[in-house]
């Protein structure tokens, strides 16, 4: 099973989104959104994003 995305409204009534991986496990999150379609939006982000994102290791 491929990873999916998880769109969902939280206690708060915030839409949120996880990213699951193909075994069932979160492994993203994101933060609150007012509306789902902003909700969407974050997620598109992070879909065109990431890809190409570079890794910033911290101390």
């Amino acid at each position: 099973m491929a990873a999916k995305f998880e769109v969902y409204k939280d206690k708060a009534g915030e839409f949120r989104f996880r990213l699951k991986a193909g075994n069932g496990e979160v492994i993203a999150t994101g933060e609150g959104y007012s509306s789902k379609q902003a909700c969407l939006n974050g997620i598109n982000s992070v879909k065109s994003s990431a890809a190409d994102a570079p890794i910033e290791e911290l101390d």
